[in-house]
């Protein structure tokens, strides 16, 4: 059972979250500091330190909330499922479902507007790419896992997450500029971005 000291450290390190993202949506990443976010959750610099490395580490926080929902997702698929089809399921399953994981939180909408600022912000765009591709290597493992596959041997796992997960990164691209920013938007742009797979993949693009 969770003691009171652990729920309280829950709820200061989730106004200390929440702040944060809040203002680098209002304000942008490079516009808020350390300092900013810990007067307004009237707490010290040293005590934000505490619960985060740094602005970095606060900002993908909800990203990692998202990507760990998403690997849950993933895991639970039926294992009947091919891998390309249990990938797509449970990435659109994760969407349906995430305001139950972030909405904790912040509110979804100010889980999508990070999206923008993490586009947007140099180090930030870097090191949720650099995550990216440390999360692709771990649903590999786990679809390799899936299949009875040695994923070092066998280079399929590896290949049809890296053709999704470069499929969902065109969506966060795509859906970052333009101007629906809503959950709805991604997951139908989710939706139609993967069901191009395919006839990208295998068809004949040219019109002549």
């Amino acid at each position: 059972m969770e003691t009171l000291r652990e729920r309280k450290k829950q709820r200061t390190r989730d106004a200390l979250l929440r702040t944060a993202v809040e203002m680098f949506v209002a304000r942008g990443y490079d516009g808020t500091t350390v300092d900013d976010i810990a007067d307004a959750v009237d707490v010290s610099a040293r005590t934000f330190f505490r619960y985060f490395a740094g602005k970095e580490e606060a900002a993908l926080a909800l990203q990692e909330l998202a990507v760990a929902h998403y690997l849950r997702a993933v895991r639970e698929r039926p294992a009947e499922e091919a891998p390309v089809v249990a990938l797509r399921r449970a990435v659109l399953e994760s969407w349906d479902t995430l305001h139950e994981v972030v909405e904790s939180v912040v509110p979804v909408e100010a889980y999508l507007g990070m999206h923008r600022v993490i586009e947007s912000t140099p180090v930030l765009l870097a090191a949720h790419l650099r995550r990216n591709a440390e999360t692709e290597d771990t649903i590999a493992r786990v679809v390799a896992e899936r299949e009875g596959l040695d994923v070092d041997a066998d280079p399929r796992p590896r290949l049809a997450v890296a053709v999704f997960g470069a499929v969902m990164r065109v969506t966060e691209q795509q859906w970052s500029a333009c101007g629906d920013l809503s959950l709805e938007g991604m997951r139908a742009l989710t939706i139609a971005y993967l069901e191009q797979v395919g006839p990208a993949l295998a068809g004949n693009w040219r019109t002549d």
